[in-house]
Parts: C-alpha cells; structure tokens; sequence
C-alpha cells in the first residue's frame, strides 16, 4: 500500500511535444488515484521537456519551484513570423536575413544579458479584462499588455544554417522563450518564430533524469494506489 509519504512527491517528468502540461498532470492523476496535483510552470503544447509534477503536500513547493530559473534550447527560424511565435499558427510576414556571422549574434547577444522588459506574447494565458489573452488572439481582438522585467543569466546563440539561428538561454521565471526568439529576431533586422522548443532544467532538475511520458505507466503499475484527498 502506498504511504502517504511516497505519495507527496515530485516527478520530473519528460513533456513530449503534441500534448499539454496539464495531459501530463491528468495522467498521473489517474495512475496515482490522487486529485491534489499541479505542476511547477506550465510548457506550452508545441514544446518539450521538463515538466514538475507535484503530488500531494509536495504541491506546497509550487512558489518556490515556480520562481527557479530554467534552461531552454529552442530553434529560432528567421524571415517568418507566426501569430502565435511558434510553429502552431500560419505564417503571417516575411522579411530578408541579412547575413549572419558569430560577431553579429554576439552584438546582439551582449544586448539580451541580464535584467530587460519583455511584453508577454499576444499568445499567452495573461489575463486581459478577465480573458486569457490567447483566447482574444485566436478572434483577433485588439489589445495591449503590459511590458515586464525578466531576467536573461545566459544565452548562447549558435548558426544552424543561413536561416536557422539555435539559442540556449536560462533565465528567471516568467521568461517568455517564444517572445524572446521573436525579439531576438527583430534585433538582427528580421523576423522570426520558433519551431522548436525544450525544457532542460528546472532548478535542479534536468530534463536527462526525467522519466518519459509513456514511462509513467511503469512507474505507477507495481505500487497498489491509495487516494489521499
């Protein structure tokens, strides 16, 4: 039978690209037969990696999970832009790439570094006179959301090819990776979206010591459950 301190826990769990954060946290609800379960900072559908998963009392460390800084790697696509700053919507502009050399990324790279202002993206679960501001998006309503301070400890960005730009970044909670691709972008003179995105680390959690969506099964199948409520 499983006590109630096997069950206040923290899963570090591998989010697979294609579902959300909370298919996640629903199925463990259900392997684990407990409702009192969230996660440490919501990855969106189109992104990968490290997801907390946090069951029972262990959901009293959500605050201070939330606040750790995070580690990304996320592939910047430049000369399109998306409505959303990822691959889940339809390209919307277009601009030329101008050349890229390492002397350029690393000019532009020296202007992310430490504390800037960041505009949460027009996709994105911000509120907006009660509404999350990606559902007025999606009906393409007009409206302004507040810039914010972050903070960017590292960034490396690294030339895929003439179009493809790779950037590692950890940054300080509330970071918005899709919006600092796009910001990125504009700051060598074009546009750009991400078409990829992971989640490498969580504090100290790291995306090569989570366990594997599908590996959940496992985890829970040789333990006979007990819902604490």
């Amino acid at each position: 039978m499983t006590t109630v301190q096997e069950t206040d826990r923290i899963l570090n769990v591998y989010k697979p690209a294609g579902i959300s954060s909370y298919d996640v946290v629903r199925k463990v609800k259900r392997l684990s037969g407990l409702r009192k379960i969230g996660h440490g900072g919501t990855l969106d559908p189109f992104a990968e990696g490290v997801l907390l998963v946090l069951m029972g009392k262990a959901t009293k460390r959500m605050i201070a999970l939330l606040q750790c800084p995070k580690t990304y790697e996320c592939i910047l696509r430049l000369g399109q832009s998306t409505k959303s700053g990822d691959p889940t919507t339809p390209v919307v502009d277009s601009s030329e790439i101008p050349a890229l050399t390492p002397e350029i990324l690393e000019k532009v790279r020296q202007s992310f570094l430490g504390e800037i202002e960041q505009t949460p993206p027009r996709f994105s679960a911000k509120k907006v006179d009660g509404q999350r501001a990606y559902k007025l998006a999606r009906r393409d309503v007009e409206f302004t959301l507040t810039p914010k301070k972050v903070t960017i400890y590292d960034l490396k960005p690294e030339i895929v090819d003439a179009s493809n730009i790779r950037i590692t970044v950890t940054c300080s909670s509330g970071t918005y990776i899709r919006k600092l691709g796009e910001d990125f972008a504009l700051a060598l003179g074009t546009v750009g979206h991400l078409i990829f995105l992971k989640r490498l680390r969580v504090g100290d959690y790291r995306s090569e010591d989570a366990i594997s969506f599908d590996g959940l099964d496992s985890l829970f199948e040789s333990v006979e459950q007990t819902v604490i409520a």
